[in-house]
């Protein structure tokens, strides 16, 4: 795919001067989070090498219906960066976005992520499922797919061998943030992500691989899934070099409940910076098909 950049930044800075910036605590670690508009709570996660602002369009243009909010996962830019692996496991991930929807005085959201916050997604989905009213997954295969893709598919275990670099304790030393960056298309966000990275913490941005990712000698997962009982979209762009479409199969017999798969031909694995308009205008149309509209009224379009 050709690069581009372009330079958005008049629009950047007139999203940024519209929010509100806040923390939310999941016991001692503190989540930042930013939040623009009113309505429904939808919850942006993002993944790796990036940091809350990455989903800005979306957030823009959902807010004239929506409470937009999109935290820094831990290790993250704003959150705190714990040191420990342990401090990774899926149980302390869920936590923060629950605090995060406790702290907007919300019982439930709409939580829509990509890749690791897509992860984080999914388990909110599984383990705490009375706070997850809708699902978004972007270009992240549900875990137990991840699992059964390395063990049985040999193109995925290419595909992930930077993840078995990753997995190493001293991997965080030779990240650095400027190489982490060279993905961002949109200047005016660059230079916003590459100050996030900065602030970020390198190991604990790789304890997620640590602590969540499988490692060799890989094999299926055996027990089944906690079911996905709310409707559900992914969003699987078909250029992506690390989440091959094969993890699409077989999603349907662990979503019991509406699931709509779109699958997008050459756009790589950063949808919201690749494809940002058709990506805003695929959640949109998904969010307004779960709203209960008035006899006469019109959807938003």
């Amino acid at each position: 795919m050709t690069m581009f950049t372009v330079d958005l930044e008049d629009d950047l800075s007139a999203f940024e001067a519209q929010l509100t910036h806040h923390v939310a605590r999941n016991g001692d670690i503190r989540i930042h989070y930013a939040s623009i508009g009113t309505g429904p709570l939808v919850v942006f996660l993002h993944g790796f090498p990036d940091h809350w602002l990455t989903w800005w369009q979306q957030m823009a243009a959902l807010s004239p219906a929506y409470r937009c909010v999109a935290p820094d996962l831990r290790g993250y830019n704003l959150s705190d960066r714990p040191a420990a692996v342990s401090a990774y496991a899926p149980d302390h991930l869920t936590g923060d976005v629950a605090a995060v929807i406790a702290d907007c005085g919300a019982e439930d959201a709409v939580v829509i992520g990509h890749d690791w916050g897509g992860f984080v997604a999914w388990h909110m989905a599984m383990d705490r499922p009375r706070l997850v009213s809708r699902l978004g997954i972007v270009n992240m295969p549900h875990p137990w797919a991840i699992a059964r893709e390395l063990a049985v598919n040999p193109a995925q275990r290419e595909a992930s061998a930077y993840v078995r670099q990753f997995q190493h304790p001293q991997a965080h030393q030779a990240l650095e943030p400027a190489r982490l960056s060279a993905w961002v298309r949109d200047a005016a966000f660059a230079k916003r992500h590459a100050a996030a990275l900065v602030r970020s913490d390198a190991n604990g941005m790789l304890n997620y691989y640590r602590a969540c990712f499988p490692a060799p000698p890989y094999a299926q997962r055996s027990e089944a899934p906690p079911p996905v009982t709310c409707p559900t979209l992914a969003i699987h762009a078909l250029e992506d070099p690390y989440a091959l479409p094969a993890g699409l199969n077989d999603l349907w017999q662990w979503v019991e409940a509406e699931l709509t798969i779109e699958t997008w031909p050459g756009i790589g694995h950063f949808v919201q910076q690749d494809a940002p308009e058709r990506l805003t205008r695929a959640l949109r149309l998904w969010l307004a098909s779960g709203e209960e509209w008035p006899a006469g009224a019109m959807k938003p379009s």
